[in-house]
């Protein structure tokens, strides 16, 4: 379980964060979700390690990580422009990480990852030749062959559209499945966020407005902010919210 509590942050006098308290566990999918500035990647980083908290302390397993270095922490993330090398093939990028800690995944743990992002056909690719979704599966085959505990993904879709988005949801469920793995998401997309977790956590101006199951978010918003950001947003959009409702809790029996 990883544990947040009283999280706060400042950036030169300017709280960015206030007073997160947050419990994931393991093998739940959670988005954060917010507007640009709300703090989403900041939380994301501080969780990662690459930021310090300015108050509270982090909690993984019962140990307490809050000044531990990001490369100590079992947790490890997908950005969103994916990080690749272009002058590498699918192949050599997916088992980059490999080539200093080669006992991480054996030969045979490879092949089954990479069965399970089916990419078999695309090894032998350079990055320029692979579409986005592609892409985003040997980002996260990179990442996944390292074998962390915990796995960060920013935000992972907002570059794809329709069917590949669909796909890339689907593995991602998939993979959290089949390696019981705890995988959070951050994301500035309600829709997203409501049809891939077991649990969002919205936040507003650093703060957390709610944190629930998606059916829950769907059917009684805690806030006006809420209600604005995400009923609203998706009937601005005009998403079905039945359909996404529908869609939540079969994600939430699936996972």
């Amino acid at each position: 379980m990883l544990q947040l509590k009283n999280i706060n942050k400042h950036f030169h006098g300017t709280e960015v964060l206030k007073n997160i308290d947050l419990e994931i566990n393991k093998g739940e999918i959670v988005s954060i979700l917010g507007q640009s500035g709300s703090g989403k990647t900041t939380l994301l980083n501080i969780i990662l390690g690459l930021e310090e908290v300015s108050e509270g302390q982090i909690f993984y397993d019962g140990q307490d990580i809050t000044r531990k270095q990001m490369e100590k922490r079992p947790f490890n993330v997908v950005f969103q422009d994916y990080a690749l090398f272009p002058h590498l093939t699918a192949y050599e990028n997916l088992t980059y990480g490999l080539r200093n800690k080669k006992m991480v995944s054996t030969e045979s743990e490879v092949a089954e990852l990479i069965k399970l992002l089916d990419l078999e056909k695309h090894l032998d690719k350079s990055i320029g030749q692979l579409s986005g979704g592609q892409k985003q599966r040997v980002a996260l085959g990179r990442t996944l062959v390292m074998k962390p505990e915990i796995l960060l993904l920013d935000e992972p879709l907002s570059a794809l559209d329709g069917v590949i988005k669909e796909s890339i949801k689907a593995k991602i469920k998939e993979i959290a499945e089949k390696l019981a793995l705890t995988i959070i998401i951050v994301t500035h997309d309600p829709e997203e966020a409501l049809t891939l977790s077991d649990k969002v956590v919205v936040l507003d101006n650093g703060k957390v407005a709610q944190c629930s199951a998606p059916q829950e978010i769907i059917n009684q918003q805690e806030s006006y902010f809420v209600q604005n950001f995400i009923v609203n947003q998706l009937i601005i959009k005009q998403h079905n919210i039945q359909q996404i409702l529908q869609k939540a809790q079969l994600a939430g029996a699936q996972v």
